[in-house]
Formats: structure tokens, sequence, C-alpha cells
């Protein structure tokens, strides 16, 4: 099963106290194309300090990854216990958030701590998921290339924050 809809772009939203944030445009799109879910599913993302973020159809598909990842290493005594590690990361540790009309869902207390998000969040489509960062680690973290790091200052400049 291949996605014939991507996230694609970038946004800088701002996050209120209560952890409501409204999620891109863009990025709704392609949950709307995929499916008929008004719903994201939130998980910390495995190697970055940050969320990673897709629609509920995706959940199925990488499900089907994980057992074509056991199929293969089957003969592997260790590909078993591996196989439910990978699960329980994929779907233990994630929470589905819906979003209202205006597009505004509520971080989960737990994802907020996990994803390091306070008052802002950057988005970034990353073709079958996205990413939800505050953008203070992501200009931080040493492996972003700075291309991308001169994503998030300009839209930190747009909405008159320094980086």
């Amino acid at each position: 099963m291949a996605l014939e809809h991507l996230f694609q772009g970038s946004a800088l939203n701002a996050v209120d106290a209560k952890g409501r944030v409204s999620v891109p445009a863009f990025l709704r799109t392609v949950i709307e194309r995929r499916g008929d879910s008004r719903t994201i599913v939130l998980a910390k993302h495995e190697q970055f300090a940050a969320l990673s973020a897709y629609d509920p159809a995706y959940a199925a598909l990488k499900h089907s990854k994980l057992e074509r990842l056991l199929e293969k290493e089957e003969l592997n005594a260790e590909a078993h216990l591996e196989y439910q590690q990978r699960n329980l990361m994929a779907f233990a540790a994630t929470e589905e958030v819906p979003y209202d009309s205006s597009g505004r869902i509520v971080l989960p207390p737990m994802m907020r701590r996990k994803g390091g998000i306070a008052d802002l969040a950057l988005f970034l489509g990353t073709g079958e998921t996205f990413q939800i960062w505050n953008p203070m680690t992501f200009l931080e973290d040493p492996r972003i290339p700075e291309d991308m790091k001169d994503i998030a200052r300009y839209r930190l400049e747009e909405r008159g924050v320094s980086a």
C-alpha cells in the first residue's frame, strides 16, 4: 500500500497555556485526503527531540511495515523480541487527538513533554509523516542541516521572534 498524498511544507504556530495549537491547513488537507478521520496520531520521534505525527490510516501502513520486517528476519532468534519492542514504541507510546473545525488540537501533556513543546510549535512535513518541534530545540540540534535551520529562522522572524 503506497501513500498517494504526502506531507510537505512548514509552519510555526503558537501554543497556548492549555496546549491548544492550530494544525496548519496544508497538513490537515493531507489527513483528510488519506481518510475521513479528523484525527492526528502523535508519538515521540525515534531519533529527534520532537514529535512524529500522522493520520490514523498511516498507522495501519506502519503496522504492515513492521510485520514485513519481522518476516524478513524470522530466522533471527531476536527478531520477535525486536518486533514486540517496535510495536510498543509504534503503538503504545502514541496518542490520538482530534482537531476541531478550525484545525485546533490540544497537545496532551505527555506529548508536550516528550516533544519539548512550549509556546511555539514548528510543523515540518516529512513525506509519510510530519514532525512537530520546539523551534529552539530544532535550531540547537547539530544533526539538522543549516538550510533547514534557515526555514525555522525565517518562520520565527515572521512572528517577530529572534533566534
